[in-house]
């Protein structure tokens, strides 16, 4: 592929996997305060992906030209590797929810529902093994392991694009 092809495909690939990410996490929170799809423990710590990996997207977007090649390449790296991480953890979550595997004691087997804490919290107590919404027999947690999965890709995309580039350093 030509150079001058090359050149906004790296920055487009990662601004894209930054717009998936942010929508992923906004219908997140859509689904939570807006359709009563309460977390679980496994649902929160997947959103820790997108709490840490979008604000470093977003500085390595904001700075793309400034930042020195070596330093780009260190947060592309670490913003991937979060995202490959939420990979991992969507479809440990996903499998959590079909029974493949044990999910975590503290948040597996407790039920449907269930309030622990009405009294003081009002919040329901959701199984990490208690699907709430399934999509074409997939799960949140499944999508979100896709979409995590097509955010490194892209992510990869754009490290691979700026690799073939000239050096600007």
């Amino acid at each position: 592929m030509p150079a001058s092809l090359l050149h906004p495909l790296d920055k487009k690939s990662a601004g894209l996997a930054f717009i998936l990410g942010l929508a992923t996490i906004w219908g997140a929170w859509i689904s939570q305060l807006v359709f009563g799809l309460f977390p679980c423990e496994l649902c929160l710590e997947q959103r820790m992906a997108y709490y840490y990996g979008l604000p470093l997207l977003l500085v390595v977007l904001m700075t793309w030209n400034r930042l020195p090649l070596t330093v780009w390449y260190i947060a592309m790296a670490i913003v991937t590797a979060i995202f490959a991480w939420s990979v991992y953890m969507g479809s440990y979550h996903a499998g959590v929810e079909w029974g493949f595997w044990p999910g975590p004691t503290a948040c597996t087997g407790v039920g449907e529902a269930m309030d622990f804490g009405a009294l003081s919290s009002m919040t329901p107590v959701i199984g990490c093994d208690v699907v709430q919404f399934r999509f074409l027999g997939l799960s949140l947690a499944g999508y979100n392991a896709l979409i995590s999965l097509a955010i490194v890709g892209l992510l990869g995309l754009s490290i691979w694009a700026q690799a073939r580039q000239p050096k600007r350093d």
